[in-house]
């Protein structure tokens, strides 16, 4: 018990606490972001990098793999890899062989591996010696089923739950260690996963479900349009275009004017409306913007997009943030900060309501 709540709290402070992030300056260096400082990683040119939550994953110049987690850079192989990352997990092959990164230790999954999957806190993955399918999750690995047929990954695969069905077409779900039974089902059942919960259209009941802290449960009557799961709550359309946020056993109404689009990612909700653009965090309805950006991002409890300049915009802990009008500009999201990209790779990092420039 307390390896698991020291685990929880380790992935929800990582939501809010960014240890790097990584970009490549004008002359090509390597460099990252990091208590409010900006430091030079490599000195030569990088041929890629990938970046989380908690670390950046990176090929050097010379092909190797490493990663850097803000307290110590590690090789992690000098061999051509194919690899993952999520915010807090990384998971390489060499050939069959697979291996992962956590916290900074290393740890070889299966030397059979075909198909894998990434994601939060979970690595997801085929082995082919046995026609298994595996998770692993909280530094321990669970064997979650077993084919006779052709291999196939999980139907869902949330960043801390899993959907799947066995030889028998029953459907399960896999989480925080513990297999649960939903039911038997010929057709594909179109699952929803977000961070710790996810949604669905059930065949048997004809209702709308969700499965949340190891129970099934109807929240509608009938089945719904379109639906998504975010971390803790769940948003779907019903059959009048209404959007509904469901949370810890309430509903409450976010539109009633049939959305234009809407998305749903961690902990946010960003819906469009009658040209406004609206967005619920922390608990609240927010009017983000009077027009309909060209793109944008979510992540975490951040909101980017592109302002009506052409620059970058984001909402952060309820207010919105103009951080540059330099057009076509690109900007990424890291825990709960924004880096944004100008034209002449310079950078704009927007970190704890400030503005940091190299």
């Amino acid at each position: 018990m307390k390896n698991l709540f020291f685990f929880l709290f380790a992935c929800v402070t990582s939501v809010h606490a960014q240890r790097v992030i990584p970009f490549v300056d004008f002359n090509y260096y390597f460099r990252t972001f990091e208590n409010d400082n900006f430091r030079q990683l490599e000195f030569q040119q990088i041929r890629e990098y990938k970046g989380g939550d908690d670390f950046v994953a990176y090929i050097d110049t010379k092909g190797n793999l490493r990663v850097y987690d803000g307290k110590e850079r590690k090789d992690i192989s000098n061999m051509n890899v194919v690899y993952k990352t999520s915010d807090h997990l990384m998971a390489y092959n060499i050939g069959p062989t697979l291996n992962m990164w956590d916290d900074g230790k290393l740890q070889t999954l299966t030397y059979y591996a075909q198909d894998y999957e990434v994601k939060d806190s979970i690595i997801v993955y085929e082995d082919t010696r046995f026609k298994t399918v595996s998770v692993y999750w909280n530094k321990q690995i669970y064997q979650i089923y077993q084919m006779t047929g052709e291999m196939a990954m999980p139907v869902a695969i949330g960043d801390n739950i899993v959907a799947f069905k066995d030889n028998g077409n029953f459907y399960k779900v896999f989480y925080r260690g513990q297999i649960y039974d939903l039911g038997v089902w010929n057709s594909t059942i179109d699952f929803e996963a977000g961070c710790d919960m996810l949604c669905f259209n059930d065949p048997t009941t004809r209702t709308f479900a969700l499965f949340e802290n190891g129970q099934f449960l109807d929240v509608e009557s009938f089945y719904m349009k379109r639906y998504k799961a975010g971390r803790g709550f769940l948003v779907y359309e019903d059959l009048n275009g209404n959007l509904i946020l469901y949370k810890k056993g309430e509903k409450q109404t976010l539109s009633n004017f049939s959305p234009s689009f809407w998305e749903v990612k961690d902990d946010l909700v960003v819906w469009g409306e009658n040209s406004y653009v609206f967005a619920y965090q922390n608990d609240k309805k927010i009017q983000v913007a009077n027009f309909t950006p060209k793109d944008y991002l979510l992540k975490n409890n951040v909101f980017a997009f592109r302002n009506i300049m052409g620059g970058a915009s984001a909402l952060v802990d309820g207010k919105v943030v103009e951080l540059s009008n330099q057009p076509n500009c690109e900007f990424q999201i890291y825990g709960n900060s924004v880096l944004v990209t100008l034209f002449n790779r310079s950078y704009i990092v927007y970190n704890k309501g400030r503005k940091f420039i190299p």
